[in-house]
């Protein structure tokens, strides 16, 4: 415990203790600015003054006997535009979280849901929930949740299985290669399952291109505990996540209970992978991306990282997902093949570094 202590106390010294509260207010605002542009950009623009009276008008009936504001504008606010952007920029902001948490504990720059085939995973789950009419009672869309959790799961321990038999190092190389084939295996498990239920492929094509557009404050609460409990945790970590970067061996020695954070952390990662592909599908690249972006901002201690990750996370997602819907105005594209196009590029650029490095 000594050891540990005298550890944290050098890298509190030589990294800093957290966010300043200026720093904290800096990335607050950029969410919030950026959200308040989403809801009010679309097929139909609505001034901001209106946007924000709507809102606040909104929350004033929360604690009033005031109805709520009517009209077109407000229909569209509070009815479409404002439960979506709510929820896809937590999405985004758990998404992104999990990229940071499975980076920092794999020491991998390539980690993430989608590249590892969780997201894949999660999906299935969610599919055979859907596919086979399987339900929890009295629990809104608990069985395609609890599935894509369980699934979520059983695929990152699937992968690092497989992983550290053919590698005992876990190199880069060979986690994305049985991630890239493990996917592979996922839609081909997906296609049999549209063979079979013909009658849910149009389900089963929004859970594997992902999108937010019939998203409600129910999905929003249900994303907000997740991410709220989960981001506790994974934060509380933090300093544990900072060891894992000199070494699984010397974070032993150093006080640090190896085996019991890589579990916490993979249950975590599994019930946010799955939480968000039960509600969105398959969002990928955002926990790719985020991370290496504010990495570069923050540097990389995770304490700073962690949290930065997360408002970078949502902000990056809002902006993919008002793409999404601008972009070919009126029809809109599903959200994951914004950030696809966008990760792709990112993903060759950092595994070319990555390999440079090793040489």
């Amino acid at each position: 415990m000594k050891k540990r202590i005298l550890t944290s106390d050098v890298n509190t010294k030589h990294n800093g203790e957290g966010f300043s509260f200026l720093a904290y207010a800096l990335f607050f605002i950029i969410t919030l600015l950026t959200l308040l542009f989403c809801v009010c950009t679309g097929s139909v623009s609505i001034p901001l003054s209106k946007t924000v009276t709507i809102i606040t008008d909104a929350i004033q009936t929360l604690f009033t006997a005031s109805p709520l504001p009517t009209g077109t504008d407000a229909s569209i606010v509070l009815s479409i535009r404002l439960p979506r952007v709510i929820c896809v920029a937590l999405t985004g902001a758990s998404l992104s979280l999990c990229g940071c948490a499975m980076q920092g504990l794999l020491k991998n720059p390539l980690a993430d849901g989608s590249t590892l085939g969780v997201s894949s995973g999660a999906s299935l789950g969610a599919v055979l929930a859907i596919a086979f009419n399987i339900t929890l009672p009295s629990l809104p869309f608990a069985a395609t949740t609890v599935f894509a959790i369980i699934f979520a799961f059983a695929s990152l321990v699937i992968i690092l299985s497989l992983a550290y038999k053919l590698d005992y190092s876990l190199s880069t190389n060979t986690i994305i290669l049985i991630g890239v084939i493990f996917s592979m295996f996922i839609s081909s498990i997906l296609s049999l399952i549209i063979t079979f239920a013909p009658d849910k492929v149009r389900d089963i094509t929004f859970w594997t291109m992902g999108s937010l557009a019939s998203s409600t404050y129910t999905n929003a609460l249900v994303l907000l505990v997740s991410l709220g409990i989960c981001s506790f945790f994974i934060l509380f970590n933090a300093r544990e996540l900072n060891a894992f970067a000199i070494g699984e061996d010397n974070a032993r020695h150093i006080g640090v209970n190896v085996k019991k954070v890589k579990l916490l952390i993979f249950v975590l990662v599994s019930v946010l992978i799955g939480v968000c592909v039960s509600i969105g599908g398959t969002i990928g690249f955002v926990g790719l991306v985020t991370p290496h972006m504010l990495r570069m901002i923050v540097g990389p201690n995770h304490k700073k990282l962690l949290p930065a990750s997360m408002f970078g996370g949502a902000v990056f997602l809002m902006l993919a997902d008002l793409l999404s819907r601008i972009l070919l105005n009126p029809l809109q594209l599903p959200i994951g093949v914004i950030t696809s196009f966008i990760g792709a590029i990112l993903f060759i650029y950092i595994f070319y570094r990555s390999r440079r490095a090793e040489k």
